[in-house]
């Protein structure tokens, strides 16, 4: 099995490509140029501490925003929304969770994520549970990606918290997402909230796995690629964030005929600080349509992965099995 993480695809692509073996014995063979540069510890520290200075983003009211602060306890923040998949179906069966929680997936108290009241608390499984209300939330790729970023960033000699946006809701195509919709503005509205206020956190990357629901039509499919770049516009315009990172996820599974179209139209998006993992191939539950609990951790490592490589200056295209 193979999935793909494509980084901006606006900007050249190494010629060649790199692949790790299931256990991580082969590492990515680079160009000299493209390989990761190997952060000190005060290096990392100082890079974070560089991104603990918060922009100033209009309150959810739409007040005057806050002055920029800087922490004592640097957060970095990640907006995850899309469909079912992201709000998480791991161990979902028949309408019923199993409650099982891998080890990628505990609770760590540096690990939060913000209610549907605005609230930081400690973040686990299911994160969606008080966002995607109508349906029954498992496992998601939220915590695995949260604490792969929580590892990296151990390098770090100052503490670092990750906070988590959940805004995804199962069974909802593109036109739902769009600017003026219920969706889009509470999505707008949290993540300016969790950038407000001496537990607010700074905005690294918006999280996005959708168009499950767009496979059904050849019209829908067929325009969800000028769709997607309007809504990535409409994101950084609203936050106030120009060149904030957005990491799609290749769809691995559709409800309609046209997933290859929304597959293509998702690599195809022409905008700069753009990424995808392709999920095709992860493992899925027995409805052919949600990722399993295995699914979804590997997903979130694999999104974590692409967050690390964009950090670190990366621009080429990398498949991981």
């Amino acid at each position: 099995m193979l999935a793909a993480i494509g980084f901006d695809i606006s900007m050249p692509r190494a010629a060649e490509k790199s692949h790790v073996t299931p256990r991580g014995r082969h590492r990515p063979r680079l160009p000299h140029m493209l390989r990761p540069p190997r952060f000190s510890a005060l290096a990392l520290t100082l890079h974070i501490l560089a991104l603990s200075v918060r922009p100033s983003l209009p309150s959810p009211d739409g007040s005057a925003p806050s002055p920029p602060t800087l922490s004592a306890r640097s957060k970095l923040v990640f907006i995850l929304a899309g469909q079912s998949n992201m709000a998480g179906r791991g161990g979902v069966v028949n309408g019923t969770w199993d409650g099982v929680v891998p080890r990628e997936c505990r609770p760590n108290p540096s690990i939060q994520r913000l209610t549907a009241d605005l609230r930081w608390v400690e973040a686990r499984d299911p994160l969606h549970a008080d966002i995607d209300v109508n349906k029954t939330c498992g496992v998601g790729p939220g915590m695995p990606f949260a604490r792969s970023i929580r590892s990296w960033l151990r390098r770090s000699a100052e503490p670092v918290d990750v906070g988590l946006v959940p805004c995804a809701i199962g069974g909802t195509g593109i036109d739902l997402w769009g600017k003026g919709t219920q969706l889009y503005e509470q999505m707008v509205r949290r993540a300016r909230a969790a950038a407000r206020g001496a537990c607010g956190g700074v905005i690294q990357a918006l999280l996005w796995y959708q168009g499950e629901s767009d496979t059904e039509t050849q019209a829908a499919a067929e325009s969800y690629r000028a769709k997607m770049e309007r809504l990535i516009c409409d994101v950084r315009a609203d936050l106030g964030l120009p060149e904030l990172l957005v990491i799609q996820v290749l769809l691995a599974s559709g409800q309609g005929r046209f997933l290859e179209t929304v597959r293509e139209a998702q690599r195809g998006v022409r905008l700069p600080n753009v990424a995808w993992v392709d999920a095709k191939g992860l493992p899925l539950e027995a409805d052919q349509l949600h990722l399993s609990t295995p699914g979804e951790v590997m997903l979130g490592e694999m999104l974590a992965a692409a967050y690390r490589r964009h950090s670190e200056g990366i621009t080429n295209t990398a498949a991981l099995s």
